[in-house]
């Protein structure tokens, strides 16, 4: 808890889709306050931001500061985002469209707001704080339902004209694999996410080859998590365990690619794939990495896993907030 003398704070907001973070922060980053709600995207957009004022100000309270006191307020969204104007396009997760986050923050608290990619925040947040600190180049991918990725280059996020760019995920990989949600043919996000690998060993529980996974889920893809996975690979469910190491390898045939174009110092690997079996992809995404990346960078980059965890995108995204 704050005594209320604190100067310069600074606020990381985390949007997801099924919850939101506050968290206030000194001017070192040191956390102050929190407070986490329930999203509810059902309710609408006006509700939605109604409650993002409101988890604000409850994590304030609990941080024992003013609006005075607020520097800047931060906010990790799902996109697309037009991101000079603060506003969410859409985000298909919550039923939002157009949603003006900057100006309503900015008006409701009195100071600047910004908004950026979510993935992009938590990539901040390992660069600043984490994994990649202070690094020239950081690539991250983080790894879950779908894969999104961003790079800091000398203290710089990635990113377009008016939007978010480094969309790992939707890379073609497979020319005539399967489509991801977005349509794409053959993507890392339709071949190797969590959602692609569930399915997958979802028919190998369903054949028989999983017993230990089909004791845990069944064959309903929306019960095997990352940390079902984890579970049925440790109790020796080998059909799983491959499934996905090839998972890992498609993924590091692509973070090849990448650093053969962005020659990055650390390449940061995160979400809950990565959480729940951690030396499992490392070793499957830095093994395709060496076997495709050019030789004369065989030595230039490490391979980690995130350290921030939940934090890294409100840590992210209120550190953004304070270069701008």
């Amino acid at each position: 808890m704050a005594d209320g003398t604190n100067e310069g704070c600074w606020i990381g907001f985390d949007l997801g889709g099924t919850k939101m973070l506050a968290v206030v922060f000194d001017s070192s980053f040191k956390p102050l306050g929190r407070d986490r709600k329930k999203t509810k995207g059902h309710l609408g957009a006006e509700s939605g931001l109604e409650r993002i004022v409101q988890t604000i100000r409850e994590a304030m309270q609990d941080a024992s500061v003013s609006d005075k006191q607020i520097c800047g307020i931060g906010v990790g969204c799902p996109g697309p985002l037009d991101l000079n104007r603060g506003i969410i396009l859409e985000a298909p997760n919550l039923g939002w469209k157009d949603v003006p986050i900057k100006q309503t923050l900015t008006k409701k608290f009195g100071c600047p707001a910004v908004i950026v990619n979510d993935v992009d925040a938590g990539v901040f947040g390992e660069y600043r704080f984490g994994a990649g600190r202070q690094e020239r180049c950081v690539l991250g991918l983080f790894l879950g339902t779908g894969i999104g990725g961003g790079c800091v280059y000398e203290g710089k996020l990635f990113r377009g004209k008016t939007g978010s760019c480094m969309e790992i995920g939707h890379v073609q990989i497979m020319p005539a694999g399967p489509r991801s949600g977005t349509g794409r043919v053959g993507s890392l996000e339709a071949v190797a996410s969590r959602l692609a690998i569930a399915a997958e060993a979802a028919q190998a529980a369903f054949r028989g080859q999983a017993p230990h996974l089909h004791e845990l889920a069944g064959t309903d893809i929306s019960q095997i998590r990352s940390g079902t996975l984890a579970a049925a690979i440790k109790a020796s469910d080998r059909v799983i365990e491959q499934i996905v190491r090839d998972a890992a390898e498609k993924i590091g045939v692509v973070v090849a690619g990448m650093i053969n174009v962005l020659a990055p110092d650390v390449v940061v690997l995160g979400g809950g794939l990565v959480e729940a079996m951690p030396q499992l992809f490392l070793d499957g995404v830095s093994g395709a990495v060496c076997r495709h990346v050019l030789a004369s960078y065989a030595d230039s980059y490490h391979i980690v896993p995130a350290e921030l965890g939940d934090e890294a995108i409100v840590m992210g995204a209120a550190a953004w907030a304070a270069t701008l």
